[in-house]
């Protein structure tokens, strides 16, 4: 079971919600989004 493969769709879901209660964690939630991403791009492989 590859659970790797459902952190995006439950993240992406995660922080839509928290963006409709909390709009200003917007900011917060894009860039913790890029660096979580750019870590596992080059570290991941």
């Amino acid at each position: 079971m590859n659970i790797s493969a459902h952190i995006g769709p439950v993240a992406a879901l995660v922080a839509g919600i928290l963006i409709l209660v909390m709009p200003r964690l917007l900011n917060y939630i894009v860039a913790i989004y890029l660096i979580v991403i750019g870590a596992v791009g080059l570290f991941g492989k």
